[in-house]
């Protein structure tokens, strides 16, 4: 195989890779959206039920006590789902910078069409600095992952609150730990997205 049609068929392979990819980033962000619109929909309807059975006291603190797990464990799930897709995204838009790189080297002359993709003096394997580096910080509080990960942590919060009650502690002691108990949640939750963007840009 000569060099052109070699050149050809790597631009030909390259350009399935890309639509791929494209595919790929589109169905993560799809199932994101998905995921966290159904566990905000069960939170909503749960929230709605408790309105319903508010008024018969006896009735509370049972659907609380099956309901809150529920909610928790749930939101966990779509938590750690939600951060592995934000994962499979980046490196979906990883591998298309690469092959937008080589788009630009093999192929823009002296157009400057794919040139953001390319870093370190056109080096096909350079990857844009806004996908190569670490994000920052508050970045990731911006993520679909830190929502979902906002509400777990107010529900655990509040059946630590909860509990607290219910064991015959003062109310101002059960606000007092279950808003410590949301905190150090929330915070776990964020070191947890921070880890797997770390990993990635490494």
């Amino acid at each position: 195989m000569d060099d052109d049609a070699r050149e050809q068929g790597l631009l030909s392979a390259l350009t399935t890779e890309h639509f791929v990819l494209q595919t790929s980033r589109s169905a993560t962000i799809t199932e994101s959206v998905g995921r966290a619109t159904v566990f905000l929909s069960l939170l909503s309807a749960s929230l709605i039920g408790l309105g319903f059975v508010s008024s018969s006291g006896h009735l509370t603190k049972p659907y609380l006590g099956a309901v809150l797990p529920t909610l928790v464990i749930t939101g966990l799930l779509t938590f750690g789902r939600l951060v592995q897709n934000m994962v499979e995204n980046s490196l979906d838009l990883k591998r298309i910078q690469r092959i937008r790189a080589y788009y630009h080297q093999r192929l823009a002359g002296e157009h400057d069409f794919f040139a953001d993709a390319v870093t370190g003096g056109g080096d096909v394997r350079a990857i844009s600095a806004a996908v190569a580096t670490k994000p920052n910080r508050w970045q990731l509080l911006l993520t679909t992952a830190a929502m979902v990960g906002a509400v777990n942590a107010l529900l655990i919060g509040v059946c630590a609150a909860l509990l607290t009650g219910v064991s015959g502690a003062g109310t101002a002691l059960a606000i007092g730990l279950g808003v410590a108990v949301a905190l150090v949640a929330f915070a776990a939750q964020v070191v947890y997205i921070k880890r797997a963007s770390l990993w990635l840009a490494g």
